[in-house]
Order: structure tokens, then sequence, then C-alpha cells
């Protein structure tokens, strides 16, 4: 499947947004008097921190791998 580079942008920028959110929850769970209870959000949310941190390098090659060969 092709994509082109708005579209790869705007994805980026959805997953950024996303990401931000996610860091602010883990940052929100962790300073919470009882942390330990939320210990499965936490590692939750930091799986998924990965895995969008993940894509975004993915969608910034895609899109420079594009500019270049353009």
């Amino acid at each position: 499947m092709k994509f082109d580079v708005p579209e790869l942008v705007e994805a980026k920028r959805q997953i950024d947004s996303t990401l931000h959110k996610l860091r602010q929850t883990v940052k929100t769970f962790e300073a919470k008097e009882n942390a330990s209870r939320h210990k499965s959000q936490i590692t939750l949310a930091k799986r998924q921190i990965q895995a969008f941190e993940l894509s975004v390098a993915l969608i910034e090659r895609e899109i420079n791998d594009i500019n270049n060969n353009s």
C-alpha cells in the first residue's frame, strides 16, 4: 500500500498527539500515592509509547525515502 507525503505527515501528527497524551498519562499514574496499584496501566501505556515511537520512526523514514526519490 502506498501513501503520499501529506497522508504520512498527518498520520505522524496524530501519533505525536497520542504520544503526548500517553506520556502525560504515565506521569500521572506514576505520581499517584499508590502507583503500584496502577502498574498494569503504566506498563500498557509504556508499551504503547514504544509502539507509537516505532511507528513515527517508520513514517519519518518513508517520508525521507519519498523526498529523496523525487
